[in-house]
């Protein structure tokens, strides 16, 4: 980000609604607001108000991705006079990229995003959702409406989006880049999901049936380690253990589809973390490090926090990592039914690293304009 960017009003620590900290947690000033503006589309499908995932995606571009819609989006620093935002949003369409298991319109609820300079991965929240009580609904209705639980198969993919350069010198996603590399998806035929592969699991299989929100299985964050990559889950919290899964996908025998290589004899690694209760709601890594952020399972505001946990991606085996070792670096606003910290990416500027975090449901202060929606600019320690 240009150091020009400075000096937003925004508000108080105590109009954001910071809460008192647990853990010795440390509490940072929010530096400064950035403005994120969309196009007409994306406001028209309400993705500005559902920010899901955030990355830095170098250059001054950043990679987006909103809950309701199978695409991500790119946008890049503005000049002029909105140098204080990202905007010249551009989406891309999964369904452009890779195949999808589900209707190419029908949402994918990306809860991640993974990015190396060569791949963009996006990852679905895995999740099945029950239905919600509105206003509306008198007492039978809202009973019958709580026995509802819904799937959606584009929510269970892992998609290998290609990366490369237009002639601006700005990323872009496409199907197969010129130098011969193919975007490509786990989940997209029956028994190759990461669900499918979780089925016999002695922890997490008993909560596949499970809604999100409710303890239920819920990939939210993925961070790439290599050839590897981490998901976090926000749910389950087995008795206060948050869980976060690895996985190592590679080249499938059909073209556009991966497949989920073996640690010894399984699919998959667990890490076992404890985060106080809380569940992942992200994972940015920043050097050798992960950045982890831990919110609320269940259908609650806060507390919301930034733990470390350090040398994680050159971990080679199971991990299991008490409160001691994943100290609390931040400790996020939220607040009362709103401004719930969804997304967080490292940002490297002239004095330093710093943290952009995005909320989903955002408060009414951060919609300053029909087509705007600002995050926060935080200082790491």
């Amino acid at each position: 980000m240009s150091e020009r960017r400075r000096g937003t009003d925004i508000p108080s620590v105590e109009d954001h609604g910071f809460r008192s900290g647990q853990h010795n947690a440390v509490m940072h000033d929010i530096e400064r607001r950035m403005a994120l503006r969309f196009h007409a589309d994306s406001v028209s499908a309400g993705t500005h108000v559902n920010i899901s995932a955030v990355r830095d995606g170098g250059g001054g571009c950043l990679w987006l991705a909103g809950d309701e819609t199978p695409t991500v989006e790119r946008m890049r620093v503005t000049e002029g006079d909105h140098a204080d935002s990202y905007g010249a949003q551009r989406t891309f369409r999964l369904a452009d990229l890779v195949p999808l298991p589900g209707d190419e319109d029908a949402e994918a609820d990306i809860e991640g995003l993974g990015y190396d300079g060569s791949w963009l991965w996006a990852v679905g929240s895995h999740s099945l959702v029950r239905k919600r009580i509105k206003a509306k609904h008198d007492d039978t209705k809202a009973v019958k409406r709580l026995t509802k639980v819904r799937d959606r198969p584009n929510r269970h993919i892992v998609a290998r989006l290609a990366v490369e350069h237009d002639r601006q010198g700005l990323p872009r996603v496409v199907r197969e880049s010129t130098d011969g590399r193919r975007s490509a998806v786990l989940g997209a035929r029956r028994g190759d999901s990461l669900t499918e592969a979780l089925a016999t699991d002695a922890h997490l299989s008993p909560f596949l049936r499970i809604p999100a929100k409710e303890n239920g299985f819920d990939v939210e964050g993925v961070a790439v380690k290599g050839r590897h990559l981490l998901l976090g889950l926000r749910g389950p919290v087995l008795r206060g253990w948050a869980v976060v899964l690895e996985i190592a996908p590679l080249e499938g025998s059909r073209p556009g589809e991966l497949v989920l290589d073996r640690f010894g004899g399984s699919r998959y690694r667990k890490h076992f973390l404890d985060l106080g209760g809380l569940g992942v709601r992200d994972l940015c890594p920043q050097g050798d490090d992960l950045l982890v952020l831990a919110g609320p399972t269940m259908e609650l505001d806060g507390p919301v926090r930034v733990h470390r946990w350090k040398d994680a991606l050159h971990t080679e085996e199971p991990s299991v990592l008490r409160a001691e070792s994943l100290p609390v670096e931040v400790e996020l606003p939220h607040g009362e039914g709103d401004d719930h910290a969804e997304g967080i990416s490292v940002v490297s500027e002239p004095d330093g690293d710093k943290l952009f975090v995005v909320y989903d449901s955002p408060a009414e202060h951060r919609l300053r304009e029909t087509d705007t929606v600002f995050g926060d600019v935080i200082a790491l320690p």
